[in-house]
């Protein structure tokens, strides 16, 4: 870890919560809100921030799994999202929800208007929107974790 955490107290909870109070209780609650209030299905969230995990090498957000109602993506999924472009696994949705988070982290200039088509003809203003907002989450605060070293020693508070 890049933070002295004190012994005792739980990495995450000090350093989003009493380290920072009031820019990390706001953006806990931004990234949780993703989780709550998300619209999008399952297998195109998930595609979307195993992406961004896979982009960030963010440990606990490889291994995590988005859970709804007792539902998770199959076994395999993670390798079908590093195959995104070629996996038989994916329909289009889900196919660019993965492309969308790659290139969001990694080539945001270059989305381009044969892309929006694509993703206009796939996803509402309202999904895209909400798609972008997630990926925003995912990619800061997975990074934020990964680069302050606290992925491999973090687990949600109350998990």
């Amino acid at each position: 870890m890049r933070i002295d955490v004190p012994d005792g107290q739980h990495p995450i909870e000090y350093v989003w919560g009493d380290l920072v109070p009031g820019i990390g209780m706001a953006a806990a609650n931004f990234s949780l809100s993703v989780y709550a209030h998300t619209t999008l299905g399952l297998r195109e969230f998930e595609a979307a921030r195993l992406r961004i995990a896979q982009i960030n090498g963010c440990v606990f957000c490889l291994d995590w799994r988005t859970d709804r109602d007792g539902e998770k993506v199959e076994e395999g999924f993670a390798d079908a999202v590093t195959e995104w472009r070629t996996t038989p696994a994916f329909d289009d949705r889900t196919r660019l929800a993965a492309e969308y988070a790659e290139r969001y982290a990694l080539d945001h200039h270059n989305l381009d208007e044969e892309f929006w088509e694509r993703m206009t003809a796939h996803y509402s203003q309202v999904e895209i929107v909400e798609l972008s907002m997630s990926i925003g989450s995912w990619l800061a605060f997975g990074r934020l974790n990964h680069v302050l070293g606290l992925d491999s020693v973090c687990v949600l508070p109350g998990s």
